[in-house]
C-alpha cells in the first residue's frame, strides 16, 4: 500500500453530536452540509421522532463522551423541536469560502459551534452566538461581520444546497457522512463509528489517534 495521505471528504452538520470523530493520517476535506436537507431528501426521520432511536442515543452519547473525553450534555430540546441549523451551516459555508477549503478556520468555527450546542446548550441560531464562535476561532470582529453578510448571499445559499445535494447523490441518509476513493471506486461510510472500517478499506493500518475534527 502507498504511504501517501488519503483524501477523505467529511459531510457534516454541527447539530449532529457524532461529528466529533477520530481519524488516521488522512487529508480531511470539510464539506459543510444541512442535516435537515439530508433528512428531507432521503426520507429519513430525526432521532427525536423515532422513540427507540432517541432512547438509544441517550446512552450512546454518554458512552461516547467518556470514550473521547469530551463533555457532552445533550440538550434534548434539539431532538424534540424543529429547530434547524440552516443559517448556522450557511455561516460555516461562508467561512469555508473565505479560506478556500484549507479547513483550518472551518474546523475551529465548527468545533466552537458544536461545543455551544452539546456542552453549554447555547442557541447557535442567534447571530451573537455565531459572532462569539467566530471570535473564539481567531477571526476579527470585522471578519465575522463580513462572514455574516456573506452567509446571507445567494452564492453561499447555493453552495450549501449543492454540497447537501452531493451528500444525497452519494445516497446519504444522515450526517456525518464520509466519502473516499479506493482504486478508482467510491466508498461511503455513515457516522463516526465507521473509521476503523474506512481505514481498512483504504489501506490505513496504523493505530488511530484522536483529534478534534469538530
Amino acid at each position: 500500500m502507498s504511504n501517501s495521505r488519503k483524501v477523505v471528504k467529511l459531510y457534516y452538520d454541527v447539530i449532529s453530536p457524532y461529528s466529533w470523530c477520530c481519524v488516521w493520517n488522512i487529508d480531511l476535506k470539510f464539506k459543510s452540509a444541512f442535516l435537515g436537507g439530508v433528512f428531507h431528501g432521503s426520507g429519513n426521520l430525526e432521532p427525536g421522532l423515532v422513540q427507540n432511536k432517541f432512547c438509544y442515543m441517550v446512552t450512546d452519547l454518554k458512552q461516547l463522551s467518556e470514550f473521547f473525553g469530551v463533555p457532552v450534555n445533550p440538550p434534548w430540546f434539539i431532538f424534540l423541536s424543529n429547530q434547524g441549523t440552516l443559517n448556522v451551516m450557511r455561516f460555516v459555508t461562508a467561512v469555508d469560502e473565505k479560506e478556500k477549503e484549507r479547513g483550518v478556520l472551518v474546523e475551529r468555527v465548527s468545533r466552537e459551534l458544536w461545543k455551544n450546542i452539546w456542552c453549554t446548550h447555547q442557541d447557535i441560531t442567534h447571530p451573537a452566538t455565531l459572532t462569539e464562535a467566530g471570535l473564539k476561532s481567531g477571526l476579527s470582529a470585522n471578519e465575522v461581520e463580513e462572514l455574516l453578510i456573506l452567509s446571507k448571499s445567494q452564492q453561499i445559499k447555493d453552495k450549501l444546497k449543492n454540497v447537501t445535494q452531493e451528500a444525497l447523490d452519494y445516497q446519504s441518509f444522515g450526517l456525518p457522512f464520509i466519502v473516499c476513493h479506493v482504486n478508482g471506486k467510491t466508498e461511503v461510510f455513515f457516522d463516526s463509528d465507521r473509521f476503523e472500517l474506512m481505514a481498512h478499506r483504504i489501506g490505513l493500518n496504523q493505530t488511530p489517534h484522536i483529534i478534534h475534527i469538530i
